[in-house]
């Protein structure tokens, strides 16, 4: 017992310095902090909505529109199938959620069934009398559900992470809502804006065969689709209306990165990109044989830019150019890399909290900590002397790890947390009660100082691994079942049992220890 190995000494030494080293900045100034060399650490624990402010959001997925776009892409497939096949139809379209067409050939309609089911396995094909109906199976239609607000949720995700919002929160609610939470934001329009944009992005040729004018009249050719080009704007400043040919040459998802930079003759901003392989391959092959010809950049369903094709572009990057700010080049480049959308999102609902009422929390978490501290000192001085002095020791460092932790985990610190924290200040001296009340008995039974020392420390570790560990359990299922808020409560409850059975088995065991063999006492003065 009266042996405390020297790999010992050190690993208290080392925590207590990582303890220091990453509690530290957190009470620092920004001016002394940006003063220190790089190798020192300057992460800082980072606050949650409640104590920080920012702007609580509910988003639905417009799942409707995902429905829409599978039925608009089985139309065009199932047409192309009974064109080959040479199939006689009529009345192909969609209506009440699902595709119809009638089959003209009345020895044929099987046949068309059958190709139509060939198209996507998981359509359900009703053939009554001489329609044939198609539309997604439930499962199906579960399973794009599910696809389509988890990819939302992933792409909401990069599109806030490059925005520099430190820990935003992002769950799902129900069967097509997100709950987004963004602490400290200072432009939440921006960031809205940002969300909100579906920031679907495709390459369209400009349709030159076809007026524009009779288009708009109401004779859009087969095959055309009118839209609006921001980028032109008329006399009476609305968009002009280009005629563009349906056929997507290459789309956004083909781009593996895009940065906002500046022209070099011109000075302006554009957004720079650069496709993978597939699609500079497929770009190279479309500007090769369309020199001369305009090339219409359209996001989100309207025209951004329509350059003529000067040259064949086979390097697999270009850049986007038109009425554009630095900012918009930076926004754009943005959504471009973090990816589209799979459906349009609405804003249902949207809660600020101001840095007033996360003073306050803070405030009272602060006062509650102190107090409880406080409490937890005298108590122990006043229960155990100079052993208690120990464990109010270990005690400072504990919360100094807890603290370190958190900052070195860039964990979000909630009020919930801090009431994990002040919890867990009253738990870390359990261990040392248990350790010290077992030494005063076996004093009382006639052990001497080191024998009852040792025993106590032996034989109180089995309790004091069970009850940490139990809790532990409780922490960890909290953080596997909770959310938000809950999830923060169990994240510092968890680090501070962790730190304090190191503090009660470690630090205040060396103390002790270094005491025994230097006085050598005849009693325990416990």
């Amino acid at each position: 017992m009266v042996q405390f190995p020297t790999w010992k000494k050190i690993l208290v030494a080392l925590v207590a310095l990582f303890a220091v080293f990453f509690t530290a900045p957190n009470f620092v100034d920004e001016k002394t902090i940006a003063g220190l060399p790089d190798w020192v650490p300057v992460k800082r624990i980072n606050l949650g909505l409640d104590l920080r402010g920012g702007s609580h959001l509910l988003l639905e997925v417009d799942i409707q529109s995902v429905m829409n776009e599978y039925l608009d892409g089985l139309t065009d497939s199932v047409r192309g199938v009974l064109r080959k096949a040479g199939i006689r139809y009529h009345g192909l379209g969609v209506a009440n959620g699902q595709l119809t067409v009638t089959i003209s050939d009345a020895d044929r309609r099987g046949e068309a069934q059958a190709l139509v089911r060939g198209i996507d396995p998981q359509a359900q094909t009703v053939l009554k009398d001489d329609r044939i109906t198609a539309s997604l199976s439930p499962q199906a239609l579960t399973e794009r559900r599910n696809a389509a607000v988890q990819q939302t949720i992933e792409i909401i995700r990069r599109r806030i992470d490059e925005t520099g919002v430190r820990e935003p929160s992002i769950q799902r609610q129900g069967a097509d809502r997100i709950i987004l939470q963004l602490p400290g934001i200072d432009d939440p329009e921006r960031v809205k804006a940002l969300i909100g944009k579906t920031a679907r992005l495709t390459f369209q040729m400009v349709d030159v065969q076809n007026s524009a004018e009779e288009a708009t009249a109401g004779r859009v050719p087969p095959g055309s689709v009118l839209i609006p080009d921001v980028s032109d704007l008329g006399p009476d400043g609305k968009p002009r209306i280009l005629l563009l040919k349906k056929r997507i040459e290459v789309s956004g998802e083909n781009l593996v990165d895009a940065q906002a930079s500046f022209d070099s003759r011109s000075g302006q901003p554009v957004v720079s990109f650069r496709f993978d392989t597939v699609g500079a391959k497929r770009f190279g092959q479309v500007t090769q044989k369309s020199v001369g010809l305009r090339f219409a950049i359209v996001l989100d369903g309207k025209i951004i830019s329509a350059p003529v094709i000067r040259e064949p572009i086979l390097g697999g990057s270009g850049q986007i150019s038109g009425n554009f700010t630095a900012r918009d080049t930076n926004d754009l480049a943005l959504l471009l890399r973090a990816g589209a959308l799979p459906a349009p999102i609405k804003f249902l609902e949207e809660r600020s909290v101001g840095p007033g009422l996360g003073a306050d929390s803070i405030a009272a978490g602060e006062i509650a900590s102190i107090v409880g501290m406080l409490a937890v000192v005298g108590f122990m001085l006043v229960a155990y002397g100079r052993f208690g002095v120990y464990a109010d020791i270990a005690l400072l460092l504990n919360m100094m790890m807890i603290i370190a932790s958190l900052t070195a985990l860039q964990a979000t610190l909630t009020l919930p947390g801090i009431a994990g924290i002040a919890l867990t200040m009253g738990m870390a001296v359990d261990a040392n009660v248990l350790i010290f009340e077992r030494i005063r008995e076996e004093q009382r039974a006639g052990r001497t100082p080191i024998s009852a020392i040792d025993a106590g420390y032996s034989r109180a570790l089995t309790t004091i691994v069970d009850s940490n560990l139990t809790t532990l359990i409780a922490a960890v299922l909290l953080y596997a079942f909770g959310s938000g808020p809950v999830r923060g409560f169990a994240v510092t409850l968890a680090i501070g049992i962790l730190t304090s059975m190191f503090s009660a088995i470690m630090v205040t065991r060396m103390m002790v220890i270094a005491w025994l063999r230097a006085k050598k006492p005849q009693t325990i003065p416990i």
